[in-house]
């Protein structure tokens, strides 16, 4: 009988320790890690791409040099910008969100310009180029929206009890910044977003 009661005790202690976020506190400190190298590696993807597409541009356009010009200094600040997915702060997330944003400005006023060129807009590398970066803003939509889910859960890991005491005794994770959608996509009072056709 003893034993039964010492096999029932153990069965409970482990599951209420297993309730309590020992293992899913770090797996989903991991998730928000993953998930924000997720998004840098798409914004990676798309800032290499950008030379190629600022090359075609130049072959039919090179005289819109201040277009050319702003989106390779937009490439050149966000490929400056990196972020530790370990070490994610609102500050540094926020510096980093800007610069995309910013980036991605330019490349939508490089578009708008390729409207007034029928030769460029029929070239098949920048059609191709359009198509690769189209997707890749789809892929990063993504990402941030996987980013904003794992943040969400593990933040909830982290004040929630009863995971949250698991956390106050053990690990002291903090809670991660989220994405914010309004500083990524930030614009001066004047400026109206370009408007982009593909």
């Amino acid at each position: 009988m003893f034993k039964v009661f010492q096999i029932l005790g153990l069965t409970a202690a482990l599951t209420f320790f297993a309730s309590c976020g020992i293992q899913s506190l770090p797996a989903g400190k991991n998730e928000v890690d993953a998930s924000m190298a997720e998004i840098t590696n798409q914004y990676k993807r798309r800032a290499d791409l950008v030379p190629n597409l600022v090359a075609v541009v130049k072959g039919y356009a090179s005289h819109e040099k201040e277009t050319l010009e702003g989106v390779i200094e937009a490439r050149a600040k966000a490929t400056q910008i990196t972020i530790d997915p370990s070490k994610v702060s609102p500050e540094k997330l926020a510096e980093f969100q800007k610069a995309q944003g910013q980036l991605s400005q330019a490349l939508g006023r490089l578009m708008v310009v390729s409207e007034n060129y029928p030769n460029l807009k029929a070239d098949t590398g920048f059609r191709d180029l359009q198509a690769q970066i189209e997707g890749t803003e789809n892929r990063v939509t993504v990402a941030r929206n996987r980013y904003i889910q794992t943040v969400k859960e593990f933040n909830n890991l982290v004040t929630v009890p009863p995971t949250s005491w698991t956390n106050s005794v053990m690990y002291h994770f903090e809670k991660v910044p989220q994405w914010d959608v309004s500083s990524s996509d930030e614009k001066t009072k004047n400026e109206k977003a370009p408007e982009v056709k593909f």
